[in-house]
């Protein structure tokens, strides 16, 4: 089972976002929030052909997730190109507390533009329904910096994210390979 959806109605997206900033900087008051270094640097491969570099980890100090889901994000930042991308990858740091203070929030892998120029955000959530609400949300965030048509999400119920990077093949859904840009494979 998996969940695709689009963005959320923007007043209940806007609504969300600005809770979840004033969690979140709770939370980074209290240094719940960490930056492990431990997959940064590592490359991941994705079915649709593209590779990209893990450039951060964010995490919460929490209990493990009871309802483990991954979550991928992918998109593509408009009017980005060459050392842009370097600048962008540092500035997203800026970006933790649009994200963290969401309810079911366990980490992320930053990844990234891929060999197709597009971003992801490898996520761990505890919750199906709690990472649908945080994507449809993000939607909104994204879409005044990404090229139209290129933000998607796919959320897979079961599956803790180290689980997924340890052994892609329990990313495997009867899906169509065109529409596998979030399944991972081996390393090579």
């Amino acid at each position: 089972m998996s969940f695709e959806s689009g963005p959320a109605p923007r007043a209940k997206a806007w609504l969300a976002v600005a809770k979840c900033v004033g969690t979140s900087a709770l939370m980074l008051a209290r240094r719940q929030v960490h930056l492990p270094a431990g997959n940064v640097g590592r490359m991941l491969r994705f079915a649709d052909g593209s590779a990209a570099r893990v450039y951060r980890e964010t995490a919460v100090g929490r209990p493990p997730a009871a309802e483990p889901c991954v979550l991928v994000v992918t998109f593509t930042l408009r009017l980005v190109r060459g050392r842009a991308h370097r600048l962008f990858e540092a500035e997203s740091l800026l970006n933790t507390p649009l994200f963290v203070g969401f309810p079911g929030f366990v980490s992320k892998l930053w990844c990234a533009h891929d060999t197709f120029g597009a971003y992801r955000g490898l996520y761990e959530w505890d919750g199906a329904e709690q990472a649908r609400r945080y994507a449809a949300a993000l939607w909104r965030v994204l879409e005044l910096v990404s090229v139209p048509g290129s933000i998607s999400f796919k959320i897979l119920p079961g599956l803790h994210r180290d689980e997924a990077l340890a052994d892609p093949a329990r990313m495997r859904l009867a899906a169509h390979p065109e529409h596998a840009w979030w399944r991972l494979l081996p390393a090579a």
